[in-house]
């Protein structure tokens, strides 16, 4: 993994699919010391409460015959729609001035997703991305990892 520096005031966003953690790093960059800032939680419905209509059907071109449509993963819409609201809490942050330097820290999947979704505003602050998954991880191994 290439070092990235992490100066002092500077924010790391470790998130997933379900939860997003806003630290500051009130060290400097050679002895972080990241503070929690802020945690967003996406509640983890079972799939039953997400929804339980069929998937749809079509009626092909020619004939009579029908297909069903591929089923939707309501999981995986859930998650791109809570890394939606963390990118659009990036483009804020970034927009009053709160946030002018952050790193990303996202499994792959989650960090394409977030890619996507942020802003111009969120895109400028970013100095660097980090793709694995620390969201489950105390504070202090996030800093480890960080500072390897």
């Amino acid at each position: 993994m290439e070092r990235i520096v992490i100066a002092s005031k500077s924010w790391v966003v470790v998130c997933d699919g379900a939860k997003a953690l806003f630290l500051q790093n009130a060290g400097d960059s050679r002895a972080l010391n990241l503070k929690v800032m802020e945690t967003l939680t996406q509640p983890d419905q079972p799939s039953r409460e997400q929804g339980t209509a069929r998937p749809g059907r079509v009626y092909q071109s020619v004939g009579g015959a029908r297909s069903s449509m591929e089923e939707t993963d309501l999981h995986e819409q859930a998650e791109a729609g809570f890394l939606k609201e963390v990118a659009e809490k990036l483009g804020r942050m970034a927009r009053s001035g709160e946030i002018e330097n952050a790193v990303l820290v996202a499994p792959p999947k989650a960090l394409g997703i977030l890619r996507e979704q942020l802003g111009e505003e969120a895109a400028g602050v970013i100095r660097g991305e980090v793709a694995k998954d620390f969201v489950k991880m105390p504070v202090p191994d996030i800093e480890k990892h960080l500072a390897a």
